[in-house]
């Protein structure tokens, strides 16, 4: 790895008296999050388009330090916002945005910027305008904005976009990205007024600490006096770095002493992560710790670091839940590091493993732990199989609705996904089974792709019709069933079901067998057709099918049945018709749609 070559930062830093008052630098992030708005121009007699200044703009000198950016006073900007001409209004504007970012008035620089480019779109193309909008982003607070802003690839080299950056950077807790725009931003550090550089100082310093490079800090930190809590935070930092713990713990006391709650908060961490790493406390304690100062201190770099410490922490004593409850944490409310990606391997193997089905971790507890990290699981078929097989288990110990709802969340992540075809079908079939027919369709409307193929299609709107047959609306199940290859024979299933004799027996007559063996739904279908032509006394029909088929049922079980219910109408005892329906296997002739017709609804 290469190392970070640091300049001397301050040309002036040792002429730094003790004398100086101290003026620690303004929090960023206490920043309201919605800047004040600078006060109106005046208004123009009627609606005008300004001509384009993106391309003016872009012709002018370039900005590399502060002493670039205009120095206006307040009535000189406003004298030339309301002399100026429409050609020359946007001039006048960007000269009082950057006579305001000189000043360090972050939130009126962003407004009038704002207003600029509501009249030239083509500004945000602009290398200087994006400075000036990175610029006044990181005075509010609003680090991952600015750094967007400042990204543009003809700002890399320029000095003034990598001050800013590295402010940025540091304020947003990534540190190591700030110690990498150091070299750079050097000439318009040090272009700056005492005053002005102090924030950008501490941005630095923050940089160096993270690369290892403490040597330059305690020069840097010159600038500010012994009593300054931000420095005495940095200087205990950079100390533990450098070998030096019982210095480095003493400045962090003071620090804690008399810095706000956040550099207190950011102390505490610091000391934390020193004592571990002198081995000074136990992992366990140090655990205890951290989630101590996360239950008071919540966000921002502090709690990311606790998290990160704590992970790390859990990994070494082997305790996976501990270690899991963290990453899910910073997974959730933190933009991943570069170390993510190592993260989410370890982590997903570890789910793999107290997931599967010879595990011994127990299913309820299986099903919590999928449940309460389930968006750290694998992506992709892996994720697919393994929330599976865990469906699996819950639907083999009747736990249906648990099931229905883990593969839900699983079905909702392969959004316009091929495969999420397969798992609709599964997740409403859940549904389903769990007395809840609303939410599986719910499920599959909301699932609904033009990608799919035709047996995907017709699987859906398989189960689609016994959702809406559960509903009670018979008809749109059966118009659900149009065109669908077996469709007559779930048809026929729910006219057995009612009592629809008539619409049985046509729908039913389609699925007759030939009169060779009969299978046991075989033998379902023809038993049901005669006690259906009994029921309506269709003397002929009944006939027929006794033809058909006698010699088949002759040496089956069902062969009285099938002999008490084929034989002429007038012969028959109405009384032994339900012995007769008994006898009929139980095997339904449409399998898996037999049984979700079954689920109890409500």
């Amino acid at each position: 790895m290469r190392r970070l070559l640091i300049p001397a930062l301050l040309a002036s830093a040792a002429a730094a008296t003790a004398s100086e008052p101290v003026h620690p630098p303004a929090d960023a992030h206490a920043a309201p999050a919605e800047a004040a708005a600078p006060a109106a121009e005046p208004m123009a007699a009627g609606p005008m388009a300004l001509p384009p200044f993106a391309a003016t703009l872009a012709q002018m000198p370039t900005i590399t330090s502060s002493r670039d950016w205009p120095e206006l006073t307040e009535e000189q900007a406003w004298d030339g916002l309301v002399n100026a001409k429409p050609d020359t209004r946007q001039l006048a504007r960007w000269r009082y945005a950057g006579s305001l970012i000189r000043r360090g008035m972050g939130a009126e620089a962003l407004g009038v910027l704002r207003t600029m480019a509501a009249d030239d779109a083509d500004l945000a193309l602009v290398a200087p305008f994006q400075l000036a909008t990175g610029a006044a982003l990181t005075m509010i607070g609003h680090d991952r904005a600015a750094v967007e802003a400042l990204s543009l690839p003809e700002l890399d080299g320029n000095a003034e976009a990598c001050a800013w950056r590295m402010r940025a950077l540091a304020a947003q807790g990534d540190e190591m990205a700030a110690a990498r725009q150091v070299n750079c931003a050097v000439p318009a550090i040090n272009g700056r007024d005492p005053q002005a550089r102090k924030p950008f100082t501490l941005a630095a310093a923050r940089g160096a600490i993270a690369a290892g490079q403490t040597a330059p800090v305690f020069a840097w930190l010159k600038l500010f006096g012994e009593q300054d809590a931000a420095a005495n935070l940095l200087r205990g930092r950079a100390l533990l770095v450098s070998g030096d713990p019982a210095a480095g713990l003493f400045r962090l006391s003071r620090a804690e002493l008399s810095g706000t709650p956040q550099i207190k908060a950011e102390a505490e961490l610091a000391r934390i992560q020193g004592e571990v790493k002198l081995h000074r406390i136990a992992p366990a304690e140090a655990i205890k710790r951290l989630e101590s100062l996360r239950y008071g201190w919540r966000g921002g770099m502090v709690e990311k670091g606790a998290l990160e410490l704590e992970f790390a922490l859990a990994k070494e004593q082997n305790d996976r839940r501990a270690a899991l409850r963290s990453a899910a944490t910073l997974f959730r409310y933190f933009q991943p590091g570069p170390e993510a990606a190592a993260m989410l391997v370890q982590i997903r193997g570890w789910l793999a493993e107290m997931l599967a089905p010879d595990s011994g971790t127990p299913l309820p507890e299986a099903a919590g732990l999928y449940w309460d990290y389930k968006e750290l699981a694998p992506a992709g078929a892996e994720g697919d199989a393994l929330a599976m097989r865990l469906a699996d288990r819950l639907e083999a110990a009747g736990l249906y609705p648990r099931a229905a709802e883990l593969l839900q969340y699983q079905v909702m992540q392969r959004r316009q996904d091929v495969a999420q075809g397969p798992l609709s079908v599964r997740v409403a079939t859940l549904f389903i089974l769990s007395g809840n027919p609303v939410r599986a369709l719910d499920t599959l409307h909301a699932t609904e792709q033009a990608s799919y193929s035709d047996m995907m299609r017709f699987d859906r709107k398989r189960v689609e019709a016994v959702a809406l047959y559960k509903l009670g609306r018979e008809a749109a199940a059966m118009a659900a069933l149009d065109g669908v290859p077996g469709g007559a024979g779930v048809r026929s299933e729910m006219h057995w079901r009612t009592h629809n004799w008539g619409s049985f027996i046509t729908e039913n007559e389609a699925s007759l067998p030939s009169a060779g063996a009969l299978s046991a739904p075989n033998q379902a279908i023809v038993l049901r057709q005669a006690v259906a032509l009994a029921m309506l006394g269709r003397e002929d029909k009944l006939q027929a099918l006794r033809a058909r088929y006698g010699a088949a049922f002759r040496t089956l079980p069902s062969a009285q049945a099938f002999d008490l219910l084929t034989q002429p109408a007038q012969t028959i005892d109405p009384a032994r018709i339900s012995g007769a329906m008994a006898a009929i296997p139980a095997a339904s002739p449409t399998g898996a749609i037999g049984d979700l017709l079954d689920a109890p609804t409500g």
